[in-house]
């Protein structure tokens, strides 16, 4: 069974946004809430204002690979939505999955490794 399914529908992201909790650094918001179910559900969100569709899609590429590259650390049964700050434009592949790890860690959607503190 696939362990992260796709957040689609626009109730759901607004759902998130007023209930959820978040967590903001300079690349990226991310709103997590619990969902009852045993896998994660990913939501991405780009704005027209972050740039043109080719820009817009880079972005939502880096989120999915930075996503990808921990999926194995986060915790089961939550949604989680993903919104891009203008800054990530100029950003890289290491410094959006930093960034992930860091707002995750932050809600305590992953835990911190024990001999290691940030």
């Amino acid at each position: 069974m696939k362990s992260t399914y796709v957040i689609k529908e626009n109730y759901e992201f607004r759902r998130l946004y007023h209930r959820g909790k978040s967590s903001a650094n300079r690349y990226l918001v991310l709103y997590c809430m619990k969902n009852r179910r045993p896998y994660n559900r990913l939501g991405l969100t780009v704005s027209a204002k972050f740039g043109c569709a080719v820009q817009r899609n880079r972005a939502k590429r880096l989120f999915r690979e930075a996503y990808r590259l921990h999926a194995s650390e986060f915790k089961q049964g939550f949604d989680l939505v993903l919104v891009a700050r203008t800054r990530m434009q100029s950003a890289g592949c290491a410094e959006i999955e930093k960034a992930l790890c860091k707002a995750a860690r932050e809600l305590h959607l992953i835990e911190e490794k024990e001999g290691k503190k940030s």
